[in-house]
Order: structure tokens, then sequence, then C-alpha cells
């Protein structure tokens, strides 16, 4: 998952067909993604978790390669799980260090569920 500070973060330009804002209650399986590169999913709070359905979504039955970014009230706690959901990248708050945020990555190597991008462990291991 890429990782990118607050200030590193540009949201989608008026008129720009590439890059999407879907909002909290917009159904991602009606979402036009001829010509979309980019999809910015908003965390309003840290309790909200509508973003990771839509990712989900996005990645399982859409089928959609592009990147899926993260915005809003992303908690370092919860990348590992945004990234098995589907997000590709996330913006991470003002004053919070990429290095605590790539930490929780390599305290969680790998994972028995399967998620977006792997099959369970008993399925591969059969």
């Amino acid at each position: 998952m890429k990782l990118l500070a607050s200030h590193d973060h540009t949201p989608p330009a008026e008129g720009d067909a590439r890059v999407v804002a879907l909002a909290n209650d917009a159904d991602p399986l009606a979402l036009p993604l001829e010509g979309v590169e980019r999809i910015d999913l908003h965390f309003p709070n840290f309790t909200d978790g509508r973003a990771y359905s839509q990712a989900y979504l996005l990645r399982r039955r859409r089928r959609f390669a592009g990147d899926i970014r993260a915005t809003g009230d992303v908690l370092i706690d919860q990348l590992v799980q945004m990234a098995r959901t589907g997000f590709s990248s996330a913006v991470l708050k003002e004053g919070v260090d990429a290095a605590d945020a790539q930490r929780q990555f390599d305290r969680f190597p790998g994972f028995y569920q399967g998620d977006v991008a792997h099959q369970p462990h008993f399925k591969a291991a059969a």
C-alpha cells in the first residue's frame, strides 16, 4: 500500500473524469469506470466503515485495477484492513509518521483468511 502525507494528496480536479471521489452513500456497482484511474473513498470518522465495503466491491465485483485511495480519518491501525479490502493507497493525517504506519504492515506478514488479493490459506495449501 502506498502511504501519502496529507500535503502530497491532490483531490480530484473539477471536470477530471480520471479521478472520482465517491460519496459514502453511493453504490460502487453503479459507478461508470470507463477511463477512471483513481477512486477516492472517504472515511468521515474512524467508526464509519462504508468505504471498506465500497473498496471491496470495486476490487472483487467490478475488477477495478486502478488506485483506490483512502482519505479522511485514516488511522494507522486500520491500514492493514484497508489494504486487505482493496485500498492501494492512503492519505495519512497531518502529523502522522509514515514509518509508524509502515510498521503496521511489518507486524502482520500473512493471514489465514482470504482477502481481495489472496485466497484463503487452507485453499492455497490444498
